[in-house]
């Protein structure tokens, strides 16, 4: 009796377990739709000072630069991971992403200004330590009058091969993360350079 119990009770257990799934939804199978490159989305960073700036700088820009070529993000990443080198389109557009980030987010006011990101950009320069010193010694006030934090990363991102860093992807999963790094030095870089030219 036991032995015919058991399959019973399992097979009852399996049919319990295909019905809740069924009434559930589970017999319509949808994949997931990538998301609209076009649409704005909350950008949330882990991070903090020039990489959580960078970092969301660098995904709104692609999302732009996909919307801009008509295609999704992940589409995007893929073309670019197995191409020889990028078209000039997909350049254009990803310059052109960048810049439109930078502008967004100096609307809707999320740009730091430069003195709340110039100690860590110092910290990572090659300055001698008398220049560093007098840097560090300008008051926020006179930074910020100098200096705001959009054209810094506009000059940082027109700056930047972006030819040569998408032609140096290794897979998909290397757009953001070489992008990020590769902006996130500029605009290190565009801030110790600008503030050092506000020096007597």
């Amino acid at each position: 009796m036991r032995r015919v119990l058991l399959p019973v009770v399992a097979l009852l257990l399996v049919a319990g377990v295909l019905a809740v799934q069924l009434a559930n939804g589970g017999g319509r199978y949808e994949p997931l739709q990538p998301a609209d490159p076009c649409q704005e989305r909350a950008v949330d960073s882990q991070a903090e000072g020039i990489e959580a700036l960078t970092e969301r700088l660098v995904l709104i820009g692609v999302d732009d630069a996909a919307c801009r070529l008509e295609v999704t993000r992940e589409a995007l990443v893929l073309q670019l991971a197995q191409q020889q080198e990028p078209t000039d389109a997909q350049v254009e557009a990803l310059r052109a992403g960048l810049l439109q980030a930078v502008q967004e987010m100096d609307d809707d006011g999320t740009l730091p200004p430069v003195s709340e990101l110039l100690d860590e950009a110092l910290d990572q320069a090659d300055l001698n330590g008398f220049v560093e010193s007098l840097v560090r010694a300008l008051p926020a006030s006179v930074v910020d009058g100098a200096l705001s934090t959009d054209d810094v990363l506009t000059r940082a991102i027109e700056d930047l091969d972006l030819r040569d860093l998408l032609a140096d992807l290794t897979d998909q999963g290397a757009l953001e993360a070489q992008v990020e790094a590769a902006v996130t030095q500029a605009v290190r870089d565009a801030l110790t350079d600008r503030v050092r030219d506000l020096l007597p």
